[in-house]
């Protein structure tokens, strides 16, 4: 019975995960992942950071930037373009969460990935 729960309640994050995932430019409604995954907002919390390692608007601003790195590796698309693209209303912001996570601004991180 016990790993019946265990796996109810990671189906339910699994679920989450491929939801953010589709809709990664969208904004999160936590209350509406706790509920698709029958979980109190506070449980799902709990379990996705248990699961993932992260909490779901983590999840959701490591996905984006992701994505928006593609976008301009993949398809010469500019910082502002992408950065659009994946949700960001504000490009300062962007800029600012894709330098923490990447290490440097937009530009400079993807001139650096295509010199190599």
């Amino acid at each position: 019975m016990r790993s019946q729960v265990k796996y109810w309640r990671v189906a339910g994050i699994v679920k989450a995960v491929s939801q953010i995932k589709q809709n990664f430019a969208q904004t999160i409604r936590m209350d509406e992942l706790a509920e698709e995954a029958h979980m109190s907002p506070s449980a799902f919390r709990q379990h996705f950071r248990t699961i993932t390692g992260m909490s779901p608007v983590q999840f959701q601003k490591l996905f984006r930037l992701q994505e928006a790195r593609q976008l301009m590796l993949n398809q010469n698309m500019s910082a502002s373009g992408a950065s659009a693209l994946v949700g960001y209303e504000s490009a300062s912001q962007f800029n600012r969460e894709y330098k923490r996570q990447f290490g440097a601004p937009p530009q400079r991180d993807i001139r650096k990935i295509l010199s190599h």
